[in-house]
């Protein structure tokens, strides 16, 4: 067994901001947790751990008491961890709150949402009301207090930056046409920068005196938020692939934490032997010990290859057709509900596991409209899978079983399986990741009679550590995902696995 990639170090990396230690503090959303690294020696520590009671962290910012203060996103929280490690509720009732900045013993955060607002919120004070500084946000973002001591903040769909009183008043536009703003920033000169969210990595600083702008390319996709150290050095995370960067002014980066897979989740061989794996919010593949994006891919989950074609489902409802020599992106299906993992028929079908629906749908025609019920009354299908005799398979993760399709009806193959996701076929078997018990189970798929392909994997959780299944949708935005480890087998026999608790894809010869 073989890793393609090294273990990632941080899953994806969102807000970041220097602790009163020096450190750099990074909340991952997608894992649940926050860690502190150490910028010099790139050393990672986690300190708010997966299985405690902040659920999807997104940004923070620090008190002048050295609390560390928390945008919980999905759930609509925010919290307050005192310098002892006790957390505190500030509040529950912000829908999907992510920037967040403290003025001395003031707090602010606003909404990630449309017609979002900018709050003040009071923690010392559990009875007071939040104070409404500005509303009508198109998804608000990472937001800072600038030297003038307005509150700058973006507005991500609109292509602008504002900024308010922190004593209210009417905003003021700073400045329009801003490339996907993600995160505004200030560095300790007191220029403006703006983070933009896309494949580029493009950074926008902003001269408020003049208003001059100049704009560099940092190559650090899907750049998230940003700080600055006491030597006014520029420290970069990112939500799509992780690990933090020391961004010099002319784009140049130096890798402190080196970036990483976010899951990952589906994976995918093609036939030329390139690994694909859908990672949440791209597609990658994994070239070598490197990993390359492909495309800004938002929440996807399940990834198959098809000849020089790639399949991905997302959790937003989409099923899309990726051609790597072009580009271009095909929608083949939306409005479905949470789609996981798909496979494809000789005749060029597909086959779709409907997660949230209890179903498993095939798509044909190459058009979004072509969608058609093949199976329905399962709980949580996960993955499917097509046999040399086209008959279709099913992993329930929910049932604990992987089913056959005969004439639209689900029959048991195998049963009182521990949360089984990937599936595919090798020779005749049903390969099937049993994530509960960290291992590749194989199949027969007449009998049901079944072996251990693959044990000892770095499956889910690390082990003592619980969570809550998130719930699938807030506002409108995916909660954190349900882990999928997904597996797939190459042209030469390999299997290759998601191990998603280490944020790695793993190689597993046919021998």
């Amino acid at each position: 067994m073989t890793r393609l990639t090294p273990p990632s170090r941080l899953w994806g990396s969102n807000g970041v901001a220097f602790g009163p230690d020096g450190r750099l503090y990074v909340a991952q959303f997608l894992a649940g947790q926050i860690s502190a690294v150490d910028v010099a020696s790139g050393d990672v520590e986690v300190v708010v751990p997966a299985d405690g009671p902040v659920a999807s962290p997104d940004d923070l910012a620090f008190g002048p008491d050295g609390s560390m203060y928390i945008t919980d996103l999905v759930p609509g929280r925010v919290w307050r961890r005192d310098p002892g490690g006790e957390y505190t509720l500030v509040s529950g009732d912000v829908a999907l709150p992510n920037g967040i900045a403290c003025a001395g013993e003031r707090l602010f955060v606003n909404e990630m949402r449309m017609d979002g607002r900018v709050l003040e919120l009071f923690p010392r004070d559990q009875d007071a009301k939040p104070v409404v500084l500005a509303d009508g946000l198109a998804m608000g973002n990472a937001m800072q207090l600038g030297p003038d001591g307005f509150l700058y903040y973006p507005h991500m769909l609109t292509g602008q930056v504002f900024r308010v009183s922190p004593d209210g008043g009417e905003p003021e536009l700073v400045a329009g046409e801003v490339h996907e703003p993600v995160a505004v920033r200030f560095d300790r000169g007191g220029v403006l920068l703006v983070l933009s969210r896309g494949a580029a990595g493009f950074v926008t600083r902003i001269e408020l005196d003049s208003g001059r702008r100049s704009v560099v390319e940092s190559g650090v996709v899907g750049l998230d938020n940003a700080a600055f150290d006491d030597d006014n050095r520029m420290f970069v995370s990112s939500f799509a692939s992780g690990g933090i960067a020391e961004l010099h002014e002319d784009g140049r980066t130096r890798q402190v934490v080196p970036q990483g897979l976010g899951g990952p989740y589906g994976v995918a061989v093609d036939r030329a032997g390139t690994v694909f794996t859908a990672d949440h919010y791209r597609l990658a593949s994994v070239d070598g010990d490197a990993v390359s994006t492909r495309e800004l891919f938002l929440f996807s989950h399940g990834v198959v290859a098809d000849g020089e074609l790639v399949h991905v489902t997302s959790q937003y409802g989409d099923v899309s057709t990726y051609d790597p020599r072009s580009g271009e992106v095909t929608v083949r299906a939306r409005g479905l509900a949470a789609p996981c993992g798909l496979a494809v028929r000789p005749d060029g079908t597909l086959l779709v596991a409907e997660s949230g629906a209890g179903r498993v749908v095939a798509l044909g025609g190459g058009t979004a409209e072509d969608v058609r019920v093949v199976a329905n009354g399962l709980s949580r299908p996960v993955d499917v899978a097509v046999d040399t005799r086209q008959r279709w398979y099913v992993s329930d993760e929910d049932l604990g079983a992987v089913l056959r399709i005969d004439d639209g009806t689900p029959v048991s193959v195998v049963d009182g399986l521990d949360a089984p996701q990937g599936l595919t076929i090798r020779d005749g078997e049903l390969l099937v990741v049993e994530s509960g018990r960290r291992r590749v189970l194989a199949i027969d798929p007449d009998t049901g009679e079944r072996g251990i392909a693959v044990d000892d994997l770095a499956l889910g959780l690390p082990a003592g550590a619980t969570r809550e299944p998130p719930a699938l949708f807030s506002h409108g935005l995916p909660g954190v995902p349900r882990q999928f480890a997904g597996v797939a087998v190459g042209p030469e026999g390999a299997l290759y696995v998601s191990a998603t608790g280490e944020g790695s894809v793993l190689r597993v010869d046919p021998d």
